[in-house]
């Protein structure tokens, strides 16, 4: 499936929650994130202050690799080979091993093009992360097709933690910088099955705002959006 051309204006902003404050938010560049209430946080930093030092998170990947996700409609493998995307395979890896994914939120879920996660439960954490952007990949290695993992960006050079899964053919985002560095080999028809109910994200859509994610964590889509899907949790198979 091509995606629509409102969809392709979306997914340009797809990581804009990675943004600091003073950037922007999820839905536009320009719209500010609502202040986090101090009860919101979860306790994940406290319990793996690892979560806390981005900078550290360097380690090489492996030339190929597999991440099994939990999820609440099953389990997921993906296999991640280093040389289509060797810099978001990096990233992706040295997420995983920090158990970053473990109770992270499917928060964006669109039938037919893509499923959206990568923001982190605890507002702690997101303030590390969302301003630990990584560098580019190069483009043209593989396409955005279904099954594909690729980290989500709000333009150039602003990929951190968020990443997507392509549920149709859409090619049209390769040449934006969208390098997938992975590829569903298991459980593709359990993502299927994400809830999709809520749709696009605030301001156009009825479904979470990113902002408020960064800002709220958990706290905020248990609330407001009790039907989500999760990641339970997130390991390198051995």
């Amino acid at each position: 499936m091509k995606i629509t051309l409102s969809a392709l204006l979306a997914v340009l902003t797809l990581a804009g929650c990675n943004k600091p404050a003073s950037e922007g938010s999820s839905s536009t560049p320009d719209a500010a994130p609502a202040a986090a209430p101090a009860a919101a946080s979860i306790p994940a930093a406290a319990s793996n202050p690892a979560l806390l030092a981005p900078e550290k998170a360097t380690e090489k990947a492996p030339e190929t690799f597999k991440v099994r996700l939990d999820t609440t409609q099953g389990p997921v493998v993906i296999a991640v080979t280093r040389a289509w995307s060797p810099l978001g395979a990096d990233r992706f890896y040295n997420l995983v091993k920090l158990g970053y994914y473990d109770g992270v939120a499917f928060f964006r879920v669109l039938g037919g093009f893509m499923a959206q996660t990568g923001i982190h439960g605890d507002p702690a954490v997101n303030v590390k992360w969302r301003g630990a952007r990584f560098p580019d990949d190069p483009m043209g290695v593989k396409s955005n097709t279904r099954g594909m993992v690729t980290f989500a960006t709000a333009g150039p050079q602003s990929r951190t933690s968020q990443i997507f899964f392509n549920y149709g053919d859409n090619s049209n985002l390769d040449p934006m910088g969208f390098t997938p560095f992975g590829q569903v080999v298991e459980g593709m028809e359990r993502l299927d099955k994400l809830y999709n109910g809520y749709g696009e994200g605030a301001p156009s859509g009825p479904g979470p705002d990113q902002g408020r994610v960064q800002n709220e964590g958990n706290a905020y889509l248990k609330a407001e959006y009790p039907k989500l899907d999760y990641i339970k949790t997130a390991r390198l198979e051995s």
